[in-house]
Formats: structure tokens, C-alpha cells, sequence
């Protein structure tokens, strides 16, 4: 999957082909850069950066330097890379595109990682990621310490609000759901009230997600679960909100701010 998407990246980028290197550097002229982190930063996408050397000229010669999920300090040198000067320079865009996108995605989430360091909470990501790169944002996810939740529908079952409304029920809409799916697949139930949370409890619910609720009502909610179902908060976190939400207890707060809100982060190919 990740070779087509960086065929895509490649075509995209250079066309009908490069202009600038194809007019003024001989085909036969030979190069070697670094990739260097420009400020610190938490790691992810240098393998696919290889890949895309590799799968764009094999005679580009690649080594990797520093792995994913490596927290760098500036300056740190990431991936080297020598071979035809053309080729070099004609990727290096893509290749420095994917890894700035991922590193930035791992370095925000290290970030609000460590915002709720010393609860009991666990930070997770949720479906809202870019079209085409849900596998590489989520891989970033984890880089920077935080974790999946499901990779796309078929990871399992969650039922929200509309799903219930169209069931007529929560009770109604576990039933249907348990009765239909393999024993080992979870059902999760999102709750907007704590009497949805009595439901999905008695329901026999295997994780409840409480979205958007008060800071009061989530307490309220781990204190009447006692640990019996997991506990997901999310819905609207921020980052000035994360560590009171992750301190209500809840087992997992999710959050589409890793991935949807993250910058890019400084990361160049410089002459070695």
C-alpha cells in the first residue's frame, strides 16, 4: 500500500519530470545529503522517506539513521542518502513532505502524552485522518507515544447516537449488534447521558465512550461503572482540558487534535 501512495506522492510532484534538475545537472553527476531534524522533534516517517528514494531511483543508495519514535534534539541526522545528484533532488520534496507530516503528527502527540502523564488515562486517536494516509497518521500516533483506536469500521463495533436512534434503543441496538458479530469482537457505546451510561451498563456494553460530557457527570459516571466497563472520554478535548478529563478517571481519552491539528515540524536535506 504504501509503495502505490508514494507512486501517487511521485506523480503528483513531478509530472512529466523535473524540470530544473533535468536542465541544469549532468546526468552522470553523483551527490550526498542528510536529512537533519531543525528543531526538536519526535520521529516518524524516515522509513517511508527511504522508500521513497528507493522506490523512485534504485540506484540511490539509503541509510537509515535514526529510527521512529525516537525523541531527536536538533540537528540530529535522521536518514543519509548518495547516488545519481537528479534523482536525489528530485524526491527530496516528497520525501521531506511525509516525514515533516508524521514527525509533526508524533511530536504532537508526545506533547499531550505527557500533558497526562501520572493519571490512569491512555491516549488514543480516533478516524478523523487524512484520506489515503489513516495507516501512516496512526503509525505516527504511536510514534509519539499514544495508541489506536479502531484502524477503520471493520476494527469493531461502535454505536453512536444515530445508530441508536435508528435501532430505537440502546439495549435494542447491543442486542442486535452482539447477535450478529463474532465473540471476540467488542461492542462499544457512545453515551451523551448518564442515564445511556445505566443502559449501556446493563446492556452488557464492553467499553462506553462518554462523549461531551461535564467534568462532573464523567466522575459521576466512573464512580457508578466501578471499573466493571472501560471508560473512553472524548468529544471537544482540548489540550487545556486533556489532564482534568484524563483525571476523572476515565481509562482512555481520544482525541482527533494529535492528527487533525498537528504542524509540521523543521526537518531539511542538507549537502553532506
Amino acid at each position: 500500500m504504501v509503495g502505490r501512495l508514494i507512486d501517487l506522492w511521485l506523480a503528483e510532484d513531478i509530472g512529466h519530470g523535473d524540470m530544473t534538475a533535468m536542465s541544469m545537472i549532468e546526468p552522470d553527476a553523483k551527490a550526498t545529503f542528510h536529512m537533519n531534524a531543525r528543531e526538536e522533534l519526535w520521529l516518524a516517517g524516515v522509513d517511508v522517506a527511504a522508500m521513497c528514494f528507493k522506490r523512485y531511483d534504485p540506484n540511490i543508495s539509503v541509510e537509515v539513521k535514526t529510527q521512529d519514535g525516537t525523541r531527536c534534539e536538533k540537528k540530529t541526522l535522521l536518514l543519509a542518502v548518495s547516488g545519481p545528484a537528479r534523482s536525489l533532488l528530485t524526491v527530496e520534496r516528497t520525501a521531506l513532505n511525509i516525514t515533516q507530516h508524521l514527525s509533526g503528527i508524533a511530536t504532537e502527540t508526545a506533547r499531550w502524552v505527557a500533558e497526562i502523564k501520572g493519571t490512569n488515562a491512555k491516549l488514543i486517536d480516533t478516524r478523523k485522518t487524512t484520506p489515503g494516509l489513516r495507516a501512516l497518521e496512526k503509525h505516527a500516533v504511536v510514534c509519539g507515544g499514544g495508541a489506536n483506536h479502531r484502524l477503520g469500521l471493520d476494527g469493531g463495533v461502535i454505536i453512536k447516537d444515530n445508530h441508536i436512534a435508528v435501532a430505537g434503543s440502546i439495549t435494542k441496538a447491543v442486542q442486535r449488534a452482539r447477535s450478529r458479530i463474532p465473540g471476540l469482537v467488542k461492542i462499544e457505546v457512545e453515551c451523551d447521558r448518564l442515564d445511556q451510561v445505566r443502559e449501556a451498563v446493563e446492556a452488557k456494553a464492553d467499553i462506553i465512550l462518554l462523549d461531551n460530557m461535564s467534568l462532573d457527570q464523567m466522575r459521576e459516571a466512573v464512580k457508578f461503572v466501578g471499573g466493571r466497563i472501560p471508560l473512553e472520554g472524548s468529544g471537544g478535548v482540548r489540550f487545556n482540558t486533556v489532564r482534568a478529563i484524563a483525571e476523572t478517571g476515565v481509562d482512555y481519552v481520544s482525541t482527533s487534535k494529535t492528527i487533525q491539528a498537528a504542524p509540521a515540524v523543521d526537518i531539511g536535506l542538507d549537502d553532506a
